[in-house]
């Protein structure tokens, strides 16, 4: 328990840390939406304090196929626009200044006479001044310009890329890019790892499907750490986990906090491997997820999850000879008031101008 300022003792709230390995699992869709989704997901287990994620320079100048998909479908239909081919119900609207365009290359054209020379004067200004003037002059002209910012993502296609390190950056994912080295985004995951370890996490996320983690895992769950693994399989690195969630189903918004701490994971089964689902099925058993082991329960629809917290609260026997040892003899004591703030890392100079 922690006492909080007021002097009231509550129970301590779990800290959360996801690691992202962004070359092993990127975004199949929006970065935003998906880093959203995971941080939702990571939510279930406790306040997330630290999202961060890894790659070399290749994941973020990879183009991936939808994007190609969607460029080439806007093309067509500037083209039949301007030749007047295809005629939109609704003009397009600035989202700037409001301006109405009949097409969206005009509109486009407009965006970038106008609102983005005007930025790049600003920019400019900003880089000749120094200290505290280039301080005030940036929290007043650049920064928080919400409009300019989701025009410009909508309007503008960045040189390299399509946005993925300033995307995750908006949704408060900490991106570092690591050398083009092999491996180097899999050490710089285990120094984090290391890291949330001496900070005093409760839970780590893992969104990877890297079988060059296993080790780690390990190593984490015996410093008393919980940790979960967000992939696309329950391979050799999610079975060492206490937890494994489908990283589609995160993607796609379809993990809710019921399937994942329900006893009957059968809502999240439909991506592990055909024989391995088979197998388990035959055996009547369904995978339960704990804090400390592993362990099967029998499919009896009479046991639920409320029954299960109460054996572990009261030492009744769990499935695997659990001794009768009242929860309430011992109780961790943690003063909240000394404790250094939590902060969640981001990149020391924010990025000017993520689409020139």
């Amino acid at each position: 328990m922690v006492r909080g300022r007021d002097g009231v003792w509550s129970a301590r709230q779990q800290k959360v840390v996801v690691l992202w390995d962004l070359d092993n699992k990127p975004p199949r869709g929006p970065p935003y939406e998906a880093a959203v989704a995971l941080r939702r997901v990571a939510g279930f287990f406790g306040h997330v304090v630290d999202v961060s994620a890894y790659a070399n320079r290749h994941a973020f100048d990879h183009l991936p196929q939808w994007i190609l998909d969607q460029r080439r479908e806007r093309r067509r239909m500037d083209i039949l626009e301007r030749k007047g081919l295809s005629v939109p119900s609704d003009p397009y609207v600035c989202g700037v200044c409001g301006r109405k365009c009949r097409t969206n290359l005009e509109l486009k054209r407009h965006f970038k006479q106008l609102h983005e020379r005007e930025r790049q004067k600003k920019l400019a200004r900003m880089r000749s001044l120094k200290g505290k003037k280039k301080q005030k002059y940036k929290e007043r002209f650049l920064s928080g310009n919400h409009k300019y910012e989701e025009s410009a993502r909508e309007l503008l296609t960045p040189k390299t890329g399509y946005g993925l390190a300033s995307e995750l950056r908006r949704a408060g994912v900490f991106v570092r890019t690591v050398a083009d080295k092999p491996q180097a985004a899999d050490a710089a995951l285990k120094r984090q790892m290391q890291h949330s370890m001496a900070r005093g996490m409760d839970w780590m996320v893992l969104v990877s499907d890297d079988s060059d983690f296993t080790d780690m895992v390990r190593r984490v769950k015996e410093a008393d750490l919980r940790t979960v693994v967000v992939g696309d399989g329950r391979r050799s690195l999610g079975r060492h986990a206490d937890f494994w969630v489908p990283w589609m189903r995160v993607e796609n918004g379809e993990v809710d906090e019921e399937s994942v701490f329900s006893g009957r994971n059968a809502v999240l089964t439909d991506t592990m491997d055909v024989d391995e689902e088979d197998e388990e099925l035959e055996e009547g058993e369904f995978f339960v997820h704990d804090s400390s082991n592993w362990y099967y329960q029998s499919g009896d629809e009479d046991s639920t999850l409320l029954d299960n917290v109460v054996d572990e609260l009261f030492g009744q026997n769990s499935g695997i000879g659990g001794v009768k040892i009242s929860a309430f003899s011992e109780e961790e004591i943690v003063d909240d008031a000394g404790d250094a703030s939590l902060r969640i890392a981001y990149d020391s100079e924010e990025e000017e101008d993520v689409f020139i």
